[in-house]
């Protein structure tokens, strides 16, 4: 039998993350590639009890189908605990934010339709952005942000204007950098000048070192701007629960693009979710990850400033999430360099994968969250051996 697939169907491509995930297996890998939360944060002592209080108080509900909008109280916990004035009825919970990049693409792109990200951007997105067949541009970006004046340069006219520029402003993934108050504000104002949408995803914003990250983009203009957030970095990734907050004349083709994917996010994670976090259970727990994630990537820094003396590699210094960003001598390339690597037991992903356009293939992304120090020290010495080795002689 020859199945004929949709056209979209043939844009669709593998993650390179989950197929570079597919070689950690391999025994003895020390893998620095994945996005994966520690383990160690997982709160499993919380969720079981509260897993027991919501079976015990109205199992029957929790089981059972429930409205595609959401948990009430999860809804109104969700718009309490973030810094603007957000209607429960703008909050709509998704299963973990990468559905709702699905949804906002389903609702807002057509064929062609011109959309703006960072260099470089979120894979995902891209990912969950190509079934619609969108032109996606990439606009010039620096330590702060994306550069204003590239944004405005890119926005095109007439029918081929950008639908919306999507953002990841706090600790971003990949690089790890975070966007300025000001260039923050400067572009949040552009945009509006232009009337064009801005999509903020933060999914990181609450992983901060020192200092928490500058206002929100949403917050600056409610109106003009989606917001995603996701609780997979601040409690478990496996519970697949996130949230977008949209305005609300956005809001019901939202919701009905929800109905037709899945219906609703399962009850019993929301309700879980819901009864953890209600008594103010993320101020005490997010601060142990963040104190965990700053020794880890002070260690990952560490480790690069000793074994990459003299080799001309660079890297970012975030000030939180979850990414150091890496960029590799002149004449070299990250994806050649991955299987050589790999053969000294260590894994990264290849940056290029994380361009819209034109990729730098020097360019690679590095994890710090979920080895050990032990194991990242051994690891930095295995790419530093690596990356020698590759060097021209």
């Amino acid at each position: 039998m020859q199945w004929k697939l949709a056209a979209r169907a043939e844009k669709m491509n593998p993650s390179v993350i989950r197929e570079i995930l597919k070689v950690t297996e391999k025994p003895g890998i020390i893998s620095l590639a994945g996005g994966l939360p520690s383990p160690k944060t997982f709160p499993i002592e919380a969720f079981a009890e509260a897993s027991s209080r919501v079976l015990n108080d109205n199992g029957a509900a929790a089981l059972q189908y429930a409205a595609s909008e959401g948990y009430g109280p999860l809804r109104q916990s969700i718009a309490d605990m973030l810094p603007w004035d957000i209607d429960p009825d703008q909050v709509l919970i998704t299963t973990g934010s990468q559905q709702a990049l699905d949804l906002i693409g389903k609702v807002l792109i057509d064929t062609g339709s011109r959309i703006l990200v960072e260099t470089p951007t979120y894979l995902g997105a891209l990912q969950a952005f190509s079934p619609m067949e969108p032109n996606v541009v990439s606009v010039a970006s620096d330590e702060d942000g994306p550069i204003v004046e590239d944004f405005v340069r890119k926005v095109g006219t007439g029918a081929d204007k950008a639908r919306f520029m999507y953002l990841l402003p706090n600790f971003q993934n990949p690089t790890g950098r975070t966007m300025t108050d000001a260039r923050r504000q400067e572009l949040v104002d552009k945009a509006a000048e232009l009337n064009v949408p801005l999509v903020e995803d933060n999914p990181y914003g609450d992983l901060w070192f020192d200092n928490a990250p500058p206002k929100p983009i949403t917050a600056r203009n409610p109106e003009g701007c989606l917001y995603m957030g996701s609780f997979s970095k601040v409690l478990a990734p496996g519970l697949r629960l996130g949230y977008v907050i949209a305005p609300k004349n956005v809001y019901p083709k939202l919701l009905q693009a929800k109905q037709a994917a899945d219906l609703h996010t399962p009850s019993f994670n929301q309700r879980m979710v819901s009864e953890v976090i209600k008594d103010g259970f993320l101020d005490r727990h997010v601060p142990m990850i963040r104190a965990l994630y700053k020794k880890q990537c002070e260690a990952m820094i560490a480790a690069l400033t000793k074994e990459m003396q003299g080799m001309d590699v660079t890297w970012s210094h975030p000030a939180g999430g979850m990414f150091l960003w890496v960029r590799l001598p002149e004449g070299l390339s990250s994806i050649d360099l991955l299987p050589k690597a790999v053969e000294r037991n260590v894994a990264f992903v290849p940056g290029a994968a994380f361009y819209a356009e034109t990729p730098d293939v020097r360019t690679l992304r590095l994890s710090f969250v979920t080895a050990s120090e032990q194991d990242i020290a051994t690891a930095i010495a295995a790419l530093a051996a690596t990356i020698r080795e590759a060097l021209p002689r």
